[in-house]
């Protein structure tokens, strides 16, 4: 049996050394190897630094890091207005709805510009820069402020008509910029029956909506059904008379419903006969050329087959933009102009030596008329 070991009460000195030493390693920093608890010293630490941060800093930098999380959703939303150089804005980024501009309008927005400065900024969406470049942004609305104070730096060289007062729109689907173009104009100072019809049909044909129905249901979704129906009507014109038509944003609201009554049935070709008599120097004499074929037309029996909305086209062909048109053969034509005159540029596999003698042959007998 193995022997116990006799247990002996500890004196009252032992247990003040055990106490003192239990006191010295759990909270006092001793001169030499050993340390306090980790937790202990994690603890102290965080007490002392948050004891050295005064209570107005602390409410200082909170409200601080709320300012910089409503300035980043501000961005985000497109709610901040930015100075952004004139050289960074790219109008031509969408096809406008607007197609003239009013030299005494224009002339009294610069000098409102000039006295009070810009009141309303314009909207921008910032694009894909290319490599190098500094930031590039497409304009959505605000065409007239934007060329306004380009024509007053022109003018004067101000370096305060350098920058314009914008706000950066997220980035949005096509359709969603053409609703908010159509929107600002609409309200700002009303498009023309024709410039309505315009911008449906290029809308369509850049793919922003399934077709010209679509795009004239999304783009004037507010307006009432009479005012959409006018709008296919003056598409009907575009997209039919768009490149023979000098003076189309003069037409009433009368005569364009004629017009595109006639196109319904079946006038294009007698109506681009008249036009290409002669270039009419305005409106009325553009008219007096039109007028004939439509009296012509209406004084005549109707077809009961004739007549209702503009009749669908092809996908993919007709007009593309304001200076480009793709035909069902597939050659693609391209308007422009440069400083000695007109260009027509044709594209296309159907086209060879002799299709090409013949359209020579046909422009100079348009052109000798």
């Amino acid at each position: 049996m193995a022997k116990r070991r006799r247990l002996e009460t500890p004196s009252s000195a032992d247990l003040d050394r055990i106490e003192e030493q239990f006191r010295s390693e759990t909270f006092e920093r001793p001169a030499l190897g050993r340390g306090i608890a980790p937790i202990a010293q994690v603890a102290a630490d965080s007490a002392a630094l948050t004891s050295a941060e005064s209570t107005e800093s602390r409410a200082a930098r909170a409200r601080t890091e709320v300012d910089a999380a409503r300035l980043r959703t501000a961005q985000e939303q497109g709610l901040l207005i930015v100075e952004l150089p004139l050289e960074q804005i790219d109008e031509t980024a969408m096809i406008r709805d607007r197609l003239v501009m009013n030299d005494e309008d224009m002339q009294e927005l610069r000098l409102s510009i000039a006295a009070h400065g810009l009141r309303l900024p314009i909207e921008v969406f910032e694009m894909e820069a290319p490599d190098g470049q500094g930031p590039r942004y497409g304009l959505i609305s605000g065409y007239r402020r934007l060329h306004a104070v380009r024509a007053l730096h022109e003018l004067t060289e101000a370096e305060k008509h350098r920058r314009i007062r914008a706000l950066i729109r997220p980035r949005t689907e096509t359709d969603a910029a053409f609703v908010a173009m159509v929107e600002e104009n609409e309200v700002r100072e009303e498009l023309s029956h024709f410039e309505r019809g315009r911008i449906a049909v290029i809308a369509a044909n850049q793919g922003a909506f399934a077709n010209t129905e679509d795009a004239v249901n999304k783009l004037f979704a507010t307006g009432s059904k009479a005012k959409r129906s006018k709008v296919r009507s003056f598409a009907l014109i575009f997209e039919e008379l768009g490149d023979m038509l000098r003076f189309p944003e003069a037409l009433t609201e009368r005569r364009g419903l004629r017009l595109s009554a006639a196109l319904r049935n079946g006038a294009e070709a007698g109506l681009r006969q008249a036009l290409s008599v002669r270039v009419p120097a305005d409106a009325e004499e553009e008219w007096t050329l039109i007028e004939p074929v439509l009296q012509a037309l209406e004084s005549a029996p109707r077809e009961p087959s004739r007549g209702g909305r503009p009749r669908s086209r092809p996908e993919g062909y007709g007009w593309i933009d304001d200076m480009t048109i793709r035909t069902t053969s597939g050659i693609l034509i391209r308007r422009a102009r440069d400083g000695k005159g007109h260009i027509l540029r044709l594209e296309g596999s159907p086209l060879d030596d002799e299709l090409m003698e013949s359209l020579m042959l046909e422009i100079r007998a348009l052109l000798e008329k």
